[in-house]
Order: C-alpha cells, then structure tokens, then sequence
C-alpha cells in the first residue's frame, strides 16, 4: 500500500501515522499568499478600509505571535502553532475575499 498524505500533513498509509512538518508549513506558505495578495489590494486601494487593514494586520500579528509564543511556554509543539496560524490565514481569506471596496 502506497503512502498518502492528508491535508494536515499526516502520511497513512504505513504501519504508523507520521507527522510531515514540511507539507503544513508549506500550505500554510501558499494559503498566505492569498491573504497578502488580498491585503496589497486593499492597502493600494487606500481609503478608510485601506488604514483599518493596515492596523487590523499590525494588531493581528502581534496577537498571533503572543498565542504561538504561549503555546510553545505551554508545552505545546510546532505542529499546533502551524495549524492555528493556518486558521487565522483561513478567516483573513474569508473575511478580505468577503468585502468589497468602495472608491476613495
């Protein structure tokens, strides 16, 4: 039986289930893509929603860096940070490709 790979980054397939680092830290890299994309857009695009997305995004970061430094001091592992950072690019997806501009 061939070895396969859920979307967590999981392989089965073998005796026992192996965690692949490499395959979630590379979709959370893709997935954030889109939200960077988003995010240009909307600061290029200036205005009242292009100053709230400047500070929303330096807010966010700071707080998604507290959490993952928390989970860490916790004893959490590398793999739950990962994931929750992959949350939080799944609703900034969500919430920037949900909206639209209005012109300046």
């Amino acid at each position: 039986m061939a070895a396969e790979f859920d979307l967590g980054g999981t392989c089965r397939g073998s005796e026992r289930a192996v965690y692949n680092p490499f395959f979630s830290s590379m979709m959370l890299a893709v997935e954030a893509q889109r939200v960077v994309e988003l995010r240009l857009v909307r600061l290029a695009w200036g205005g009242k929603e292009g100053l709230a997305e400047a500070q929303s995004m330096v807010t966010e970061k700071v707080h998604a860096a507290g959490e993952a430094m928390a989970t860490l001091m916790l004893g959490g592992s590398p793999e739950t940070v990962i994931a929750r950072y992959r949350e939080h690019v799944a609703a900034n997806t969500k919430r920037l490709s949900a909206t639209k501009l209005v012109a300046p």
